[in-house]
């Protein structure tokens, strides 16, 4: 009797390791294929690496995690997302404060509403925010007003040529327009 109830100990933690076996492998294929899944939306990728990892096992299971995507489809999504917003922020910067038209970084008023944007230099001309003191290209000190008119009508600006020297005598035209406001 005694080899009876050794030989039956022998046998139920044989099939106990052979079912902690299958149930390892069965997780493992589960996992390969529910991973795949969330790293690529090509169904028979996600056959192959169940297939591979069904087969090979602890092996396969190693060759799929140094060949599989880093990132799963929804970290790449969010950080593209992130781009986007990081993009539109920049270009939220280079927008009308007013109308939120498109504007550019050397224009003085937003074409479509005419709210002011930046003013010249009172010295050399160039395009300044309207809360700098002074002018980053020649050290001057600007006058600040905080009754400034942030909206002008349009006018005609004086030709290149009859001014000299191009865009800073245009500009000082439309400066001094925005002064007088």
């Amino acid at each position: 009797m005694g080899d009876l109830s050794s030989e039956n100990l022998l046998t139920g933690l044989a099939l106990y390791a052979a079912l902690t076996a299958v149930a390892v492998w069965a997780t493992l294929v589960i996992w390969s294929w529910q991973d795949a899944g969330l790293r690529s939306r090509s169904t028979a990728l996600r056959f192959l690496v169940a297939i591979l990892v069904a087969v090979l096992n602890v092996p396969g299971l190693f060759i799929y995690l140094l060949l599989r995507p880093r990132q799963t489809l929804g970290e790449s999504y969010e950080r593209s997302l992130e781009e986007e917003v990081l993009l539109q922020g920049i270009v939220e910067r280079m927008a009308c404060p007013s109308c939120k038209a498109h504007t550019r970084s050397e224009w003085q008023l937003c074409p479509a509403c005419n709210t002011r944007l930046r003013r010249p230099c009172t010295r050399c001309g160039n395009l300044l925010e309207f809360d700098w003191e002074r002018c980053p290209w020649c050290a001057s000190r600007q006058p600040l007003t905080s009754d400034e008119d942030w909206s002008i009508t349009p006018q005609r600006v004086r030709p290149a040529s009859a001014g000299g020297t191009g865009r800073a005598g245009a500009v000082g035209d439309v400066g001094a327009q925005g002064a007088k406001n």
